[in-house]
């Protein structure tokens, strides 16, 4: 037991409230904020689309719940690898890490293409250095650079610690809050109920926005993952945590009936950047849209650099616990940072705008897939934890916590109906089956080097090295 010990690496707690409230909210918002609102009206029409992003939103509370009170009782780096291996062991515990470890690189290395698009809409960049057309679209060295540049700051950022990073994602998360006031005065001063239009399509078109929705609220669940590195009570974190959910689904419904109100159907349509047209139409100038831009600037990088926490450590936890190779579990002697599991990341996100910008959508689709993948098996492992260890420490517990855990399970069923091949939305699928088969073989691939390169690991070892002494099972601690 004392080898394991010395050999589990550990992180370094400085994380407070407002740190953990910044990571969460801010990781939620990226992109999407600015260019998705309008076409979830034109799919499901108005009030369609706030009732799939209500329906979506009180799915993701409820799968929030299951989170919260097993991240008080389980407060380890790992998040869902550590929940689904104690309820339901290593085979849907390395399944649901691998899984998140996809929606959260997923999301990552789209924020890359999203700030070269946003950057180049304000300041038109040149196209220079023509590369290859991915899909029909061209790829410029010029365009790419700017994503390259974000990932590599973002990686030297999150090595030199987590604690410049949170400051960094607070920042920039006032920023993004303050543009989000601008626009929705805009809307409210100027708009006009006119602007509307279509109150509901149909239900198929519901279905469209509902199936994004896992990927706008992922990110709630980078708590869990950074839970041995925040400095506050654990029933603290919990409530942090629901507030978070409730706060981007507040955030996502706002922005949409600023943008029904403040610009007519037609031009919500055509526009590459809809909320910034809506701003410049609202104030009838184009600096109010340029200012929006900015927010959405925030927003990426909010997110991409919540992502690039997320999903370090979970890569992190994985090689500590070794399901992978254990260089994923280096820490850095100097700053107490995942520096490999980081430098992983970014080299995904420093590759993936050399894609174009059509294969932004494929990193949503499959994001939004990977996480609700990862919320079935946390849903199912609460339940089987309150079976199976009813006497485990929860300073947060769940009220009627059977019919929160069977309705997380049924939302995350129902989400991922939506993901079948039977399913109209996805039948055009092509590249998103692709990225995840890739993703698998990746994960089969790194799992056997490590089966074959690495000594055998006994189920005590493993649950010590997961768990640490404070939280392994007393029948591992002899």
């Amino acid at each position: 037991m004392e080898r394991m010990m010395q050999e589990r690496s550990k992180l370094k707690r400085v994380l407070s409230r407002s740190d953990v409230m910044a990571l969460s909210f801010g990781t939620m918002i990226g992109w999407g904020w600015l260019v998705l609102p309008g076409e979830w009206i034109a799919r499901a029409g108005f009030i369609g689309a706030l009732f799939a992003l209500l329906i979506g939103g009180g799915m993701c509370i409820l799968v929030g719940l299951t989170y919260a009170e097993l991240t008080t009782a389980l407060p380890i780096t790992g998040g869902e690898l550590t929940f689904t291996y104690r309820g339901l062991g290593y085979f849907f515990s390395w399944t649901a890490g691998w899984a998140i470890s996809f929606a959260y690189i997923g999301v990552a290395a789209w924020e890359g293409i999203a700030i070269s698009t946003a950057i180049d809409s304000i300041f038109d960049v040149p196209q220079i250095g023509y590369l290859w057309t991915v899909v029909g679209y061209p790829v410029y060295f010029s365009w790419a650079l700017m994503g390259m540049i974000g990932a590599i700051v973002l990686t030297i950022l999150n090595i030199i610690g987590v604690k410049p990073s949170a400051i960094f994602q607070l920042m920039g998360t006032i920023g993004l809050v303050a543009t989000g006031i601008v626009f929705l005065s805009g809307s409210a001063a100027f708009g006009d109920g006119a602007y509307v239009g279509k109150l509901f399509t149909s239900t198929a078109g519901m279905g469209a926005v509902l199936l994004v929705v896992p990927s706008m609220f992922v990110g709630f669940d980078v708590i869990p993952q950074s839970a041995e590195e925040m400095k506050m009570p654990l029933k603290d974190i919990a409530k942090v945590l629901i507030f978070s959910i409730v706060l981007a689904g507040s955030w996502y419904i706002l922005m949409t009936i600023g943008i029904a109100f403040a610009i007519p159907p037609e031009q919500r349509i055509e526009a590459s950047i809809p909320l910034a047209d809506a701003a410049t139409f609202s104030y009838l100038s184009p600096t109010f849209g340029k200012i929006m831009v900015v927010g959405g600037v925030c927003g990426i990088l909010t997110s991409w650099n919540g992502f690039f926490v997320g999903a370090s450590r979970i890569l992190f936890a994985m090689g500590r616990a070794r399901m992978l190779p254990a260089f994923f579990a280096k820490i850095h002697p100097r700053y107490q940072t995942p520096y490999v599991s980081l430098g992983f990341v970014g080299g995904i996100c420093l590759i993936v705008p050399l894609l174009g910008r059509n294969a932004l959508v494929w990193f949503i689709n499959t994001a939004a897939l990977g996480t609700v993948v990862s919320y079935l098996l946390v849903a199912v492992s609460f339940i089987v934890l309150r079976s199976k260890e009813p006497d485990l420490s929860r300073p947060f517990r769940v009220k009627h916590w059977k019919v929160v855990g069977i309705g997380a399970i049924g939302a995350s069923l129902f989400l991922l109906s939506l993901f079948t091949p039977i399913n109209v939305n996805l039948v055009p699928w092509s590249y998103e089956w692709g990225l995840i088969l890739l993703w698998t073989f990746i994960g089969i691939g790194l799992a056997l080097y490590t089966k074959l390169n690495s000594k055998r690991t006994t189920r005590s070892e493993r649950e010590l090295l997961l768990f640490g002494e404070e939280y392994a099972r007393e029948e591992y601690m002899q």
